[in-house]
């Protein structure tokens, strides 16, 4: 069995729902799920209950995360009408604000343009602003990063207008930053039809029109992250079932089975999911870490073993090709053949140097 090394995965978009969501998944179980999925690296997001939208909750995740995570963390700080000098004094521990724009689902959200201007202003140059942006809120989130000299990062990009719109502003010399998520890539409105409300996701699942756009313009795209949403069976089969969809185990099979087929080269898969997240959001450099593929390895992706709390996956079904075998993590084994092979605490949560803007 040929053996294909690859550095350890980061994936900028997750949601490992603790504190106020346990049911669906915590730190423990989203962190195994991310090591089983090659992921060595997360960023979660803020929309958790309470909301990560000051110094006392983001202290807290950090010390849930020193005590129950399994791979590394970084944390997102959430924007308000009323945070912008308290989230901008926090700059230097979090890894990027994330202001909700828009259609969104959960505690977080900007309508106000006052405070959105606040946070332009406010918010330190060298941090990246990560967006809920779609649409005509796309447009003006990257008016605004222009007019106030920030960084921004477009999340879950998944229409062909949004990838047109952010190549020409890149190409116009804009300082802006992109993702797409496996979910839009390997899954359409059909799917969505099949799936039910284990499908139902925001953005929601494209028509396969913009799924050709996005792999035909994938050079304009920075980083893939799965937006790693999970909820229990009973919410998605309940009569409101809430967007999102689990994805940490699923990322790297999906990618590298794009690579065996000739739609994504090994190269770029590494740029897109280490190198430019890495280089995106100023993460630190992860020693001694890897990941130990069986690139020839061909099964169908399955709801049994998943490490994940809520134990399905939209991909079900799904033949691919490339099985994550072990993953190496400061030298440590820490997972191999199915199995985590560390204790909560094993991960580490992002710290950064503090420097001038």
């Amino acid at each position: 069995m040929a053996i294909l090394r690859l550095p350890g995965l980061i994936d900028v978009h997750v949601h490992l729902r603790e504190p106020g969501g346990e049911a669906k998944e915590d730190m423990t179980s989203g962190s195994a799920a991310a090591l089983a999925g090659g992921v060595t690296l997360v960023l979660d997001m803020p929309n958790t209950t309470p909301p990560v939208v000051d110094g006392a909750m983001l202290a807290r995740k950090q010390r849930l995360a020193r005590q129950k995570a399994l791979c590394d963390i970084g944390f997102y700080l959430g924007a308000t009408g009323s945070n912008a000098d308290e989230a901008a004094s926090l700059a230097g521990q979090a890894v990027g604000l994330k202001i909700y724009l828009g259609q969104t689902y959960g505690p977080l959200r900007i309508q106000d343009l006052a405070a959105l201007l606040a946070h332009f202003r406010t918010w330190p140059a060298r941090r990246p602003i990560a967006v809920h942006a779609e649409g005509v809120m796309m447009a003006a989130a990257i008016g605004l990063a222009r007019s106030f000299g920030r960084r921004l990062h477009l999340c879950h990009v998944s229409r062909a207008a949004e990838i047109a719109l952010i190549r020409a502003a890149k190409e116009s010399g804009a300082a802006l930053t992109c993702e797409v998520t496996p979910h839009h890539l390997f899954l359409s409105q059909a799917d969505a039809r099949r799936l039910g409300p284990y499908g139902t996701m925001s953005p929601p699942l494209a028509p396969a029109a913009d799924v050709a756009a996005l792999w035909a313009n994938l050079e304009a795209v920075d980083c893939i992250a799965t937006d790693h949403a999970p909820h229990t069976r009973a919410e998605k089969e309940g009569d409101s079932p809430p967007p999102g969809v689990p994805g940490l185990e699923t990322m790297l099979p999906l990618l590298l089975t794009a690579v065996a087929e000739g739609r994504l080269t090994l190269e770029r898969l590494v740029e897109l999911t280490c190198t430019a997240p890495r280089r995106v959001f100023g993460l630190p450099d992860q020693p001694d870490t890897w990941v130990e593929v069986d690139p020839d390895a061909r099964y169908t992706l399955s709801e049994e073993g998943l490490h994940t709390r809520c134990g399905w996956t939209p991909f079900a079904g799904m033949r691919v090709q490339g099985r994550v075998r072990r993953v190496m993590v400061r030298s440590q084994t820490a997972f191999e053949d199915g199995q985590v092979r560390v204790q909560p605490g094993f991960g580490q949560v992002v710290e950064f140097v503090t420097r001038k803007t």
